[in-house]
């Protein structure tokens, strides 16, 4: 396992995030991950932090939406990392999902087409070019990142969609520099997804292996096997109730999903987890996630590296970020 990443979402206080980042990079890893998923956490304030504490470890956004921050903001805002931290800063990018965009009022129609824009003049503006685009989302008259103060050449800063479509799956191959596979899917999935992606990079005469592959990947690693299995139910009992695009791909039955979000409301509670989490199926748990001894988990995660993944990005389940880390480390 020659490279790994670590991915951070909510489940800790922000200023204990900044020292599981730097003892990742103590520990060898390559990369970590910020979520922005739910309304609780925003990528960008936790990437600066990450950057301006470490030295070597790259930053990604894992990942954000492209429909909620103006292009012109959004490249300013890359801009603005990549100064933090030069060449150690990624892109990913997602089409976000409902309900929870419905819900704050963002009506996610042709996603392909507005992804499409958005990565397209989002590359030409941190290539440092003066940009006018004209599309059905992004309208841009004579626009660029108006650097009078600092470094004016193109910046280097990786655009990775996140995808778990089809459809956004090819689309990443053809205009993206790589994809984030999501979690809470079998290994078996990834092929599919390395036909979808292969089929989209030969539009743009590329090949599936031109493309960077790292997958998000939910862990949960304790000496106590048992326990290690039971924190990972309560994770999925949320994801399958409140992400249907993950619980679609996971291949859990329609059924399972329904009794579950039944019971789970919006946002969910604890207590409701607690009630829904037996509904969850054990087989499901060794099959999407990585979750076990630390024996068993880096058995689990060679499977998605063995099916087309290039890199793991380990999604911490549990409180012992350390031990995963270390399970997992480089050095």
């Amino acid at each position: 396992m020659e490279r790994v990443a670590l991915y951070l979402q909510d489940a800790h206080d922000l200023r204990e995030g900044l020292e599981f980042v730097r003892y990742a990079e103590q520990r060898g890893f390559e990369a970590v991950w910020q979520a922005e998923s739910r309304l609780v956490r925003d990528a960008i304030v936790p990437m600066a932090a990450y950057a301006a504490v470490t030295e070597r470890i790259k930053i990604g956004s894992g990942v954000i939406n492209n429909w909620t921050r103006n292009i012109g903001l959004l490249a300013a805002t890359f801009l603005t990392l990549d100064d933090l931290a030069p060449n150690r800063i990624i892109c990913g990018i997602g089409a976000w999902w409902d309900p929870l965009a419905r819900n704050v009022g963002i009506e996610r129609r042709k996603p392909l087409v507005a992804m499409r824009e958005t990565v397209t003049v989002l590359r030409r503006l941190l290539n440092m070019e003066r940009v006018t685009f004209h599309g059905e989302f992004i309208h841009v008259e004579g626009i660029e990142l108006d650097v009078v103060h600092g470094r004016r050449e193109p910046r280097n800063v990786p655009i990775m969609i996140g995808a778990t479509g089809d459809q956004m799956m090819e689309l990443a191959g053809e205009i993206a520099d790589g994809v984030v596979l999501n979690y809470c899917v079998p290994p078996e999935y990834n092929y599919r997804a390395m036909e979808l992606l292969d089929k989209g990079a030969k539009k743009a005469g590329r090949r599936v292996d031109d493309l960077d592959r790292p997958q998000l990947i939910v862990c949960s690693v304790d000496p106590d096997h048992d326990r290690a299995i039971d924190t990972t139910r309560e994770l999925l009992c949320q994801y399958l109730a409140q992400q249907p695009h993950i619980a679609k791909a996971s291949g859990v039955s329609p059924d399972v999903v329904a009794e579950i979000q039944s019971i789970l409301g919006w946002p969910a509670t604890h207590e409701q987890i607690q009630k829904a989490k037996h509904l969850v199926p054990e087989d499901l748990i060794y099959r999407i996630t990585a979750s076990g001894t630390p024996e068993e988990a880096r058995a689990k995660v060679k499977e998605y590296l063995n099916t087309g993944a290039t890199c793991p990005i380990l999604y911490p389940v549990g409180g012992d970020y350390k031990l995963l880390i270390d399970t997992f480390a480089q050095i």
